[in-house]
């Protein structure tokens, strides 16, 4: 037998882990519900979009099904925004999707599980402005009309990076590149995988250097803050679904 001081060394090591395995969990909470809620903007092709008929499409709500699928559940669409995004997701979802992109302000509040997806941000301007806008010094100029959707990282990269650019913030994310074919804006900077689409959808856009964004991104799925439990779960799936082509499918689904 242990001496007592061993005993209670060993007991005090043990404890984190049999509370952690004792904690409740999001994971449990979901299946228990039978729903999988998944917060969504709805405006972000080809990662999440609002029909008129009320239903979701896109990549993000693919995946949603999926892994919604693997906890026998149903999943659950609720429709946000940018801006509210992050008091919905802990308001009232189990996870965030739709071409939600990592950052530490966001870190602070929401775990994120493992990228599915390297981006970064990068101008679509009209064909015959590529040469003009190349670098941010020179989109940064007082005659430059810049257009951003409102509360996301598309909004902070404008006003962090753009500043001297004449800024509007439009409030439809569906219609904005509508703005700079039809001569009202002259260049949006956004997640390289979206100006790829948007250049297919609108022609005569052009997306500038999409293989050489302006700063590093990633794309990831939100998590409620803390739940290791969840977010293990949730990579793993990710993982297996990647790794068995499954994700690439998907995704070639939506851009191709």
């Amino acid at each position: 037998m242990l001496p007592a001081s061993a005993q209670s060394a060993a007991a005090v090591a043990t404890a984190p882990a049999a509370a952690a395995a004792a904690a409740p969990s999001r994971l449990d909470e979901v299946i228990a519900r039978g729903t999988l809620r998944a917060c969504t903007t709805g405006d972000y092709k080809p990662y999440s979009y609002y029909r008129p008929d009320g239903t979701f499409e896109g990549i993000d709500i693919d995946m949603t099904e999926s892994l919604a699928k693997s906890l026998g559940v149903k999943a659950e669409f609720v429709k946000t925004t940018w801006s509210n995004l992050m008091s919905d997701f802990l308001a009232k979802c189990d996870v965030a999707v739709g071409g939600v992109s990592t950052s530490l302000e966001r870190q602070k509040r929401a775990f994120f599980t493992e990228p599915y997806q390297v981006d970064g941000k990068v101008p679509i301007v009209r064909c015959d402005d590529v040469a003009k806008y190349q670098t941010v010094a020179q989109i940064d100029q007082p005659s430059t009309r810049v257009i951003v959707n409102p509360g996301g990282t598309n909004e902070r990269f404008a006003r962090q990076f753009l500043p001297r650019a004449a800024l509007t913030v439009y409030p439809d994310n569906v219609t904005i590149f509508k703005q700079i074919l039809a001569g009202k804006a002259d260049v949006m900077v956004t997640d390289a995988s979206e100006t790829l689409l948007q250049q297919k959808l609108n022609p005569g856009l052009c997306s500038v250097h999409p293989d050489q964004p302006f700063q590093y991104g990633e794309k990831a799925w939100m998590v409620p803050r803390g739940d290791v439990v969840f977010q293990q779960y949730v990579d793993q799936w990710l993982h297996l679904l990647r790794a068995s082509g499954d994700y690439q499918a998907i995704s070639d689904k939506w851009l191709k």
